[in-house]
């Protein structure tokens, strides 16, 4: 069968619009297609119709190990499992990723893939069958291949898949002298293994992987053991890693940060060659309650995802608030922020002018707010810049973290934002206020500062400084009296696009962690629920925007007001 070409004619359906699809999952068809007209023209690669095809006649003659389809059959006589019969959309990943190949050295051109697809859509089987090959077909002399994931019961999930594939399909165990073990497969003529690979075991070096399999990427809550794995395929002459996820909800795992790289790549803005991906989810602006839009999250809608089943779902998180982030990461594969989050994180996207620069707006009067830490907090510094004229906000952000801080901790994207100039490090185990009391004296010696709050805890010896330099700093702690009004002005300015920023991913990322809860008189304040979560410039903004409203001197009539008409704007 030719698989390659049923892969390219599905390439070609959905950027045709023939086949339901997100925007990120237009893009990697388009990308293909892209690619197939570049190769022959002096491309270092080419696509190997031969190579592709093997990859999926392997996996067809693998047999189906969960649901209806594991049933035993009679077929020619005799007792029976049924084969794995691929969609369409598997073709497409896996010819793609198998099928192009360097033109001087025949080696594979994909060595990292990112899968993001809701569950139910057969990830797992599909990879524990890659797995096999990358063990037993690949021609890979000692091939270590894993599942990896952060439990040892997560790892053995896809892993699992494969033993039992193994166990039911003698003729493949004949063929390639494969044993099965309790805690491994391998082929003990090339010494070839494929076992499961987690956090939890006692050591991880050694590793030479030819093939690593991470499972339920979004559950990493450190970048540790991806590191292990990325790293341990330096002596491999074409390793693969695949990662396989749905959606989660923190942003600043190392899951996001892969598939951040991902979507940069997808849209042009970053090269990577060596890097595929594909993200099936719903597009901003779709109702996530419209069936019509579920099938372009689950490319197996109608197969392994059942239209009932997707009704069911849905119609609990339609009257139980708390199932509807569930139903969005693990049915349409939507990056949520919290089990409770504030923002509503398109209408934030949609507020970013990445072209936008303080040059252009530091004629007009500004507010900066500061929210301070020592330790392991961001210290945050915030200009909010304010075109009374027009209603128009606009909102800069200078973060500060210590050395030791951004070295030691857990969020994986902190040593980038520092390489990228987002986030300053300063030398030491703790915040050294004297560089930020520099940029605060330099800030108001450039722009028009009318006001700068602060939270008096930890900030009372740089305030004195700063007071003795003329700065005009205006003490504000951060009460429920202080902070909800601003915090629905905020929100109001999102909503109605009023408010610009410049797309600073770690502002992006502090809104998405805030939580809000309204209490008896409808108040709100900006919480988080974990305490990695970072809110500071969140914190920091919500003070600007409330001395803003301080000096107009707007009534609590006019608030509710404003917030009213940024809503119906929104």
């Amino acid at each position: 069968m030719n698989f390659a070409g049923r892969a390219n004619g599905y390439a070609r359906r959905v950027v045709a619009g023939d086949i339901p699809a997100c925007r990120l999952h237009r893009l990697a068809c388009e990308r293909q297609l892209r690619d197939l007209k570049r190769a022959g023209r002096g491309w270092t690669y080419r696509f190997d119709d031969g190579a592709a095809n093997r990859i999926c006649q392997f996996i067809e003659l693998l047999p189906h190990i969960k649901g209806e389809w594991a049933r035993p059959q009679f077929i020619d006589g005799a007792m029976q499992y049924p084969k794995i019969k691929l969609e369409d959309w598997q073709c497409f990943v896996l010819c793609v990723v198998f099928g192009w190949v360097n033109n001087e050295t025949g080696r594979r051109r994909f060595t990292r893939v990112y899968e993001e697809v809701p569950r139910k859509n057969a990830k797992s089987t599909k990879v524990a069958g890659i797995g096999l090959y990358m063990m037993t077909a690949d021609g890979e002399p000692g091939a270590e291949c894993y599942s990896v994931a952060t439990t040892g019961e997560q790892s053995r999930i896809v892993w699992g898949d494969a033993a039992k594939m193994a166990e039911r399909e003698p003729e493949f165990r004949a063929m390639f002298c494969v044993d099965i073990h309790a805690h491994d497969v391998s082929v003990p003529g090339t010494a070839s293994i494929f076992r499961p690979l987690n956090a939890e075991g006692s050591t991880l070096d050694g590793l030479n992987i030819h093939f690593g399999a991470i499972d339920e990427f979004h559950a990493h809550k450190r970048r540790n053991l991806f590191d292990v794995i990325d790293s341990a395929t330096g002596a491999r002459s074409q390793p693969l890693i695949w990662m396989v996820t749905t959606a989660g909800s923190d942003r600043s795992g190392i899951c996001y940060e892969q598939r951040t790289h991902l979507v940069k790549i997808l849209d042009g803005v970053v090269e990577d060659e060596t890097f595929f991906g594909l993200i099936c989810s719903i597009d901003d602006g779709d109702d996530w309650s419209d069936p019509a839009i579920w099938a372009k999250a689950n490319p197996n809608y109608g197969v392994s995802v059942l239209a009932e089943d997707m009704e069911q779902a849905c119609r609990k998180a339609m009257s139980m608030p708390s199932a509807v982030n569930n139903f969005l990461t693990k049915r349409l594969n939507v990056w949520v922020n919290a089990d409770s989050a504030w923002m509503d994180m398109k209408a934030w996207e949609a507020c970013a002018d990445r072209t936008l620069t303080v040059d252009q707006v530091e004629h007009l009067p500004c507010w900066m707010a500061l929210d301070l830490a020592s330790k392991v907090d961001i210290a945050a510094k915030v200009k909010l810049f304010v075109d009374h004229e027009n209603n128009r906000y606009y909102l800069f952000a200078d973060y500060y973290l210590p050395e030791r801080a951004v070295e030691n901790s857990a969020n994986s994207q902190y040593q980038g934002w520092r390489r990228s100039g987002l986030l300053r490090a300063t030398e030491g185990e703790i915040t050294d206020f004297d560089v930020i009391e520099q940029d605060i004296i330099a800030d108001c010696g450039r722009f028009d500062v009318r006001e700068v709050p602060y939270d008096p805890f930890q900030a009372t010896q740089l305030a004195t400084h700063m007071i003795e330099n003329h700065v005009p700093m205006v003490e504000m702690r951060p009460t429920v009296l202080n902070f909800s009004e601003p915090m629905k002005q905020l929100e109001a300015l999102v909503l109605s696009g009023k408010l610009v920023h410049d797309g600073n991913p770690i502002t992006t990322w502090m809104i998405s962690n805030v939580v809000a809860h309204l209490d008896a008189k409808d108040n709100i304040y900006p919480r988080k629920e974990r305490p990695e979560n970072k809110i500071d410039g969140v914190v920091a903004t919500i003070m600007a925007l409330g001395r803003v409203y301080q000096e107009r001197g707007a009534s609590k009539q006019e608030i509710d007001a404003y917030f009213s008409e940024g809503m119906r704007a929104f």
